[in-house]
């Protein structure tokens, strides 16, 4: 599959409402972005699958947090993709871009041959929300559960929040005119708004571990409008995710045309990482200078990596710690 050059709607969120089924969702589409995170490292294919699947949930599910608030989302396993984590950070002030930043740690030599998912065993997904200095935050977890990440977090809003949810996504490697394939995404999250009527009780779940799904949710008129709006996405063709030909507001209009679709200002989205010297100083700073000796490289120095884009600190070892004499400048390579 090959695709032209990048399109105006690339690494954007379009949010939505549906006045006529009391929903809301998200349609996102990733070109940038996951080019940004995943050059950072050479990743194995099946973990730059899973990497891809899970920063597109990220950006559906994080546009939704306030300005200046971060979405980080972790999956954590006992299979050889031991972690993903990802986060998102929203914008500062109204009309900026978000920054999306991921990485993966796994064991090489235990990968296999199977679907990527098969690589992360079994373990849990997580949500943090970080709204600032000042305040607690937020976290919930569910059991990784299904056949992709996208079913776990289906999963995780039904147990943990109990809004019936459903994701339909693509992700892939994707072949552009006179280039190497890489990779695009795209994909549309729909959730119920919260109601009163929602039965949120491991009792009514139709699955035998106990874990609750959408359907379990839901009854009535809520259950019809559910089943009908799950219908349509149903119908969605991999192109008119991933684009070039199909622009998200008119996926919408033709998915959901008799629902009362609305539309918001979309959300653009890049890579960007937060990482700084003082935060690396900061998390050095709970270490005596004992401790601190037995990080020094052999060039005399304390070095740090940041795991989601690669930069490399080196800083004098006289300088951190919290018996640090004075704040000497870090380079920062």
């Amino acid at each position: 599959m090959s695709l032209g050059n990048k399109i105006a709607w690339d690494d954007t969120v379009l949010p939505f409402q549906l006045d006529a089924a009391d929903m809301r969702g998200r349609i996102a589409r990733l070109d940038g972005v996951l080019q940004g995170i995943l050059k950072q490292h050479q990743y194995p294919e099946a973990v730059e699958t899973l990497i891809a699947e899970m920063t597109l949930l990220t950006a559906l599910m994080g546009e939704s947090i306030k300005l200046q608030w971060k979405l980080s989302l972790q999956v954590q396993t006992n299979g050889p993709v031991r972690m993903i984590a990802t986060d998102f950070y929203a914008p500062k002030a109204t009309g900026e871009t978000a920054q999306i930043r991921a990485y993966a740690s796994f064991d090489k030599e235990k990968l296999t041959d199977k679907d990527p998912f098969d690589q992360l065993g079994k373990g849990y997904f997580a949500v943090l929300i970080d709204q600032g200095e000042g305040t607690k935050p937020y976290q919930g977890l569910s059991p990784l559960n299904g056949r992709s990440l996208s079913d776990s977090a289906e999963t995780y809003f039904a147990q943990s929040e109990q809004l019936p949810t459903v994701f339909h996504l693509k992700f892939d490697k994707i072949k552009q005119t006179n280039m190497e394939a890489t990779w695009r995404a795209g994909g549309i999250m729909v959730q119920h708004l919260p109601t009163s009527n929602f039965q949120a009780s491991e009792e009514n779940s139709s699955d035998p571990s106990g874990l609750l799904s959408s359907q379990d949710l839901l009854n009535g008129d809520n259950a019809e409008n559910w089943n009908r709006i799950n219908y349509h996405l149903n119908t969605i063709e991999d192109l008119e995710l991933i684009g070039p030909s199909v622009t998200p507001s008119e996926l919408l209009v033709r998915l959901f045309h008799e629902e009362q679709p609305r539309i918001f200002d979309t959300q653009s989205v890049r890579f960007g990482c937060s990482c700084s010297e003082d935060r690396v100083r900061q998390s050095l700073s709970i270490y005596s200078a004992k401790d601190i000796s037995q990080m020094i490289t052999s060039d005399g120095l304390v070095t740090a990596d940041c795991q989601f884009c690669g930069a490399h600190y080196e800083l004098d070892p006289k300088s951190v710690g919290f018996e640090a004499i004075n704040s000497l400048s870090l380079i920062h390579i």
